[in-house]
């Protein structure tokens, strides 16, 4: 068996070379690198607040609600 001559990076082909460079590569497997920002409840959400005012429209015309505080 004869061992292998040693052939520095810069002289192998581009293949070789990515082969060894995945070698020496992890994966994360199943986990999500990307992190994740818990909004907050209090926050005014626009989407939020627009699935609402839809909700309340009817279609082609609004329905508007007010709220009357004083009696």
């Amino acid at each position: 068996m004869e061992k292998e001559k040693f052939i520095s990076k810069q002289k192998l082909s581009k293949k070789a070379r990515r082969e060894i460079d995945l070698q020496g590569r992890r994966t994360w497997g199943n986990v999500n690198p990307s992190t994740k920002k818990i909004e907050s409840k209090k926050a005014y959400n626009r989407k939020k607040a627009r699935k609402e005012y839809k909700y309340f429209s009817g279609g082609s015309f609004l329905l508007p609600i007010f709220i009357n505080s004083h009696h």
